[in-house]
């Protein structure tokens, strides 16, 4: 029963988190009526960098990593990958199969808080969700080790019976108070502030060779802008969701000493102007990446979907300037399936000119996770794998091999 158990847990997760993205494609193409002037000057110094990131007391890695990706966007995006050391296409293990396409690993590891803080995670070594979560935690050490990024995000489950982070799963009345329930002084506040303990408890222990702790990006209640996480914008206002998020980043900075965190804003690709952007945006003092996931506009959309994801990169790189922060695609990624076939020049024409294209300023980008007989990334025989090749290769593209060194300020 224990290995029928364990399978069927694998099995749902791989159905849940196929596809993180469920928004739909945008009909024609909106240039923002009143977009932020941007700040053509490079206000960043490596004296001043501090005062542009949500922790002024922030470690020496994590500084040097929030220098380093604002600056790499000048001329590079870091290429990254979901999962990429635990997700494989047919379930063939070993390199990430970005490594096995290119011969080279990503320059970025995407990661999920999801298990380490499931109810059913009792930190025994017997327990397959601990086992999970030492998995994740080791899988992120071995990536900084090889000179990558980590960035994690949260599948929370939702606060009542911790079944699932779906709005689909939830009852009409817990839709309508899940989220106002972990607020300060809500119903599920202390609850809440368990799950951060633990959270906070794994990133103070995630340390590299030297004892340094790892930095990584941290970027809570995600794709908010839409109605299939419980956090969506259907079931919490604007100032419940910034209020929340201001407590996540004040209780994990300053009540518990969490020093190595940069932290991302990450809605889905609704937003076309700057005000609707910023409209649940948490405050400068609490993001240091501006990001956006974007899978419907790149969904088979040709050149006009690739046009239409470039103009929202362009408004999140422009506000990244003149706020000076990071801009990064958080996910994207076209899933090829037994019945939906590679598209032609994806990779190489169509995201390479939503990452590229009007100057813009993108940090990194990052595919979800390939799993069982489905992926994002193609392994070498598979029928786009020249394009990814391609687009792996082209100027502005860096995997871990031309990722210059992201946790040193330069002198």
């Amino acid at each position: 029963m224990k290995i029928q158990y364990t399978k069927f847990i694998i099995a749902s997760i791989a159905v849940v988190i196929a596809s993180c993205s469920k928004s739909k494609e945008d009909e024609t193409l909106v240039i923002d009526p009143n977009p932020v002037p941007v700040v053509v000057t490079d206000a960043l110094t490596t004296q001043n960098v501090k005062t542009y990131m949500v922790d002024p007391a922030a470690t020496t890695e994590t500084v040097a990593l929030f220098y380093n990706l604002k600056k790499l966007a000048k001329t590079k995006f870091a290429i990254g990958q979901q999962a990429a050391y635990s997700g494989f296409y047919k379930d063939a293990t070993g390199l990430s199969d970005i490594k096995k396409t290119t011969g080279f690993d990503p320059a970025l590891m995407g990661s999920d808080f999801m298990f380490i803080t499931d109810k059913n995670n009792n930190g025994q070594s017997n327990n397959w969700f601990y086992q999970q979560e030492k998995k994740t935690l080791d899988d992120a050490k071995l990536a900084y080790s090889n000179g990558m990024i980590n960035t994690f995000c949260w599948h929370l489950r939702e606060p009542n019976k911790e079944d699932s982070f779906y709005a689909a799963d939830l009852t009409e009345e817990q839709k309508a108070t899940a989220f106002k329930s972990i607020l300060p002084g809500g119903t599920n506040h202390a609850w809440y502030k368990t799950k951060l303990d633990k959270v906070a408890s794994v990133v103070s222990n995630l340390k590299g060779a030297n004892g340094e702790l790892i930095p990584i990006i941290f970027r809570p209640f995600h794709e908010f802008d839409g109605s299939w996480f419980w956090w969506g914008a259907s079931f919490c206002s604007a100032e419940d969701y910034k209020a929340v998020y201001q407590f996540t980043v004040t209780y994990l900075r300053d009540t518990k000493g969490v020093h190595n965190i940069l932290y991302a804003f990450s809605p889905d690709n609704s937003y076309t102007t700057s005000a609707n952007y910023l409209s649940r945006y948490p405050g400068d003092a609490y993001i240091d990446v501006l990001g956006m996931d974007n899978y419907g506009d790149l969904n088979n959309q040709g050149q006009a979907g690739s046009d239409r994801a470039n103009a929202k990169l362009k408004m999140v790189s422009d506000l990244a300037k003149t706020k000076v922060k990071i801009a990064a695609m958080t996910e994207t990624g076209y899933e090829v399936t037994a019945t939906k076939t590679a598209v032609s020049g994806w990779f190489s024409t169509y995201l390479y000119n939503a990452l590229t294209a009007n100057s813009i300023e993108i940090s990194y980008v990052m595919f979800w996770n390939n799993g069982g007989n489905n992926y994002y990334v193609p392994t070498p025989t598979a029928a786009n794998a020249q394009d990814f090749k391609d687009f792996a290769t082209k100027t502005k593209s860096a995997l871990v091999n031309t990722l210059p060194s992201m946790y040193v300020l330069p002198k």
